[in-house]
């Protein structure tokens, strides 16, 4: 029998949070959601009903860092969502340096999916972001 160990990543927002899974096999990641969040707080219904549909067995949330390495105000936030995932899930999680990752998304999406409506794209680059993020840390953790 094949385990595959997938691992979850959070683009975290104010407004939205970006949701994408990946694997250590393959060290393949994909955009999967995006989740509303009220002034930071985001529904933990809907992240218990994706942990339980596909059992991570680790969480990554992006650490939004200044480019210069300095902590802004969602910096604060997004440790905090880090530490009540860590309550809430019987998981590792960790924070992984996300300068550049929206910079990052928004490239990639516009190159492949430049159609779309740009209230679309707003939603989309939120997945992607943390996509960016999770492929980062497997990219770093495994030394691809």
């Amino acid at each position: 029998m094949l385990i595959v160990n997938i691992i979850m990543g959070f683009d975290f927002g104010t407004k939205n949070i970006g949701v994408a899974i990946g694997q250590k096999l393959t060290c393949t990641v994909r955009p999967l959601t995006v989740l509303q969040s009220q002034s930071g707080i985001p529904n933990w219904g809907k992240i218990k009903d994706i942990y339980n549909i596909w059992k991570p067995v680790v969480m990554i949330v992006g650490l939004p860092l200044k480019i210069n390495g300095d902590e802004q105000p969602i910096t604060v936030l997004a440790r905090r969502f880090a530490k009540q995932l860590k309550k809430q899930f019987p998981v590792v999680v960790e924070m992984h340096d996300e300068r550049f990752s929206t910079s990052e998304a928004r490239l990639n999406y516009f190159e492949n999916h430049h159609n779309y409506l740009r209230a679309q794209q707003n939603i989309k680059i939120n997945a992607i972001a943390a996509g960016v993020i999770l492929k980062s840390w497997l990219n770093q953790s495994f030394r691809i």
